[in-house]
This record gives structure tokens, C-alpha cells and sequence, in this order.
């Protein structure tokens, strides 16, 4: 687990280093030559062990394959020369995926890219239970959409008891998006602050068939709304004549009029208007 080293400061042994110079060169002009050498390399193990830690990074501390801790608090330090530093940023990163090939619930290949914004969380899973964390993290997520994608159908059209598809979802989605994402990422310390869909289409090979269903689905329903909107007419038409008495029409001459009446509201040209020369008095 992840444990916080307190490194000391590091401006205490810039000093110690002013003494230990100072000292060196009293040495040479009191001809110590026995003291030099012993100055000079205390002098550069101490040099060595400076670090600096930048406001939202770490430094992950090892000693010879004991892992000591990590350094989160920004500033100037000195630690064990031996130590071996890892720096690891803690700000906020994002990945936006390049659009990739899958297949949904149905079958239909499509063309899914997601944003994801994310952080380190933990230092010590993300340096030793993976193998470069950011590489994993693309990966993972790579992995979360594809199974994403497995869940829900495109669109209703072909599965019309979908309750929720990939392109109406919304929060839904990319919730489960998140979840899927975070699920997978935990073992590398990583906290996903946000997930969602930034790209959703139908892959090339079926885009045009697809255009083409959506287009005509369209036109049936156009149709609907205009031969419902004539029948209401109609109805209308009919019961206000009724009504009002101004005329008397049989079964025959009402089929005659609805037909008309039909024709011109919904405006069918290649459709020939039903005519009957007799009265309808």
C-alpha cells in the first residue's frame, strides 16, 4: 500500500555543503591533504540526495528494492542518496481515443471514441502492480468500450424494445461507461473523474444502408402524420356538414367525398380524383 515519506529539508544541507567547501578549502591551506579527499565525497553524496517535488507531483522512493515511500508534498528536499526517485505526476490527465470498430448488442459495426479524464491515485499501485500505467490506461479503456458496445444496440430501429441505445442513452451510458472504465483501472491506482462518448456513427461499410433506412423511416412517418392529419380533416368536414344540415349525403356520396377530399390533402399526384357527375343534393 501506499505510505507518505517525510523527506527533510533540503535547505539545511545546502548548508551542511557551504560548511563541508568552506572546510575544503582550509584543508588545502593548511596542506590536511588527508582531510580532502573524505570532504569531497560527502560533499557530492550529499549533492546527490537533493530533489525537488512540484506542486501536484510525487516522488516514489525505493532502496534497493524496498519500497520507502512517496514523497507528496512539494518542495525542496534531501533524501538517502541511495534512493532510487521515480517522479509521478498527480494532475489531471485526459485521453481522447481515436474512434475504433466494435460491434453493438445487434451485430452493426460501429465507430466509437470516448474522453476520459483521469489521475493518478495511489503512486504505489500505479508504479509496481502495472506495467506503465499510462499505457494500461489506454488500453483498459479501449477494452471498456468494446464491452460497452456489446451492451446496448446502436438505435432502436432494429430492436425496438431497447429501452436505452447507444445514441439516445445519454447519462445512462456513459455512466455505465465510467463505471466499466473505473472497475478496470483500480488495480493501477487510478481514479476516473469523468467518461463519455465523444464520437458515435456507423461504421463505412453500412453507413449508406443505414443513411438510406433512417431517410425512408422518416418518410413513413411523414406520411403517417399527413394522412392522419387528413382524416381528422375529414372527420371534421363531415361532422360540420352533419351538423349544420347543409347537405345530405348517402354512403355512396360520402365515399365519393372522403376520396376527393383524401387526395387533395394528401397530396398524391399520380392518385386520379374520384368524380361523380350526379348531384349530391
Amino acid at each position: 500500500m501506499e505510505k507518505v515519506y517525510n523527506a527533510q529539508s533540503g535547505y539545511l544541507y545546502v548548508f551542511i555543503e557551504f560548511v563541508l567547501v568552506i572546510l575544503a578549502v582550509f584543508s588545502l591551506v593548511s596542506k590536511m591533504i588527508f582531510l580532502l579527499l573524505p570532504v569531497i565525497l560527502l560533499f557530492i553524496a550529499i549533492a546527490i540526495g537533493f530533489m525537488v517535488v512540484n506542486p501536484n507531483e510525487s516522488a516514489v522512493l525505493v532502496l534497493f528494492g524496498d519500497y520507502r515511500g512517496t514523497v507528496k508534498k512539494n518542495g525542496f528536499f534531501w533524501v538517502n542518496p541511495f534512493f532510487k526517485s521515480v517522479k509521478m505526476s498527480l494532475r489531471a490527465r485526459n485521453l481522447d481515443s481515436e474512434p475504433i470498430k466494435v460491434n453493438d448488442k445487434i451485430g452493426n459495426p460501429v465507430m466509437i471514441g470516448v474522453v476520459l479524464v483521469w489521475r493518478v491515485q495511489n503512486t504505489f499501485k500505479a508504479a509496481f502492480d502495472v506495467n506503465e500505467y499510462e499505457h494500461f490506461v489506454n488500453i483498459q479503456t479501449e477494452a471498456a468500450i468494446r464491452k460497452l458496445a456489446g451492451l446496448y444496440p446502436y438505435d432502436n430501429f432494429e430492436d425496438e424494445e431497447a429501452e436505452i441505445t447507444l445514441r439516445s442513452g445519454g447519462e445512462e451510458v456513459n455512466d455505465e461507461l465510467e463505471r466499466e472504465v473505473s472497475e478496470r483501472l483500480a488495480i493501477a491506482g487510478i481514479e476516473v473523474i469523468e467518461a463519455r462518448i465523444n464520437y458515435l456513427a456507423y461504421a463505412q461499410e453500412i453507413a449508406q444502408a443505414m443513411l438510406k433506412r433512417q431517410q425512408a423511416t422518416a418518410i413513413v412517418a411523414a406520411r403517417f402524420k399527413i394522412v392522419e392529419g387528413a382524416v381528422g380533416m375529414v372527420e371534421m368536414a363531415l361532422e360540420e356538414l352533419s351538423q349544420k344540415g347543409i347537405v345530405e349525403l348517402d354512403e355512396e356520396k360520402k365515399a365519393t367525398m372522403v376520396g376527393n377530399l383524401m387526395v387533395v390533402l394528401c397530396g398524391d399526384k399520380e392518385a386520379t380524383p374520384v368524380v361523380n357527375t350526379g348531384s349530391i343534393y
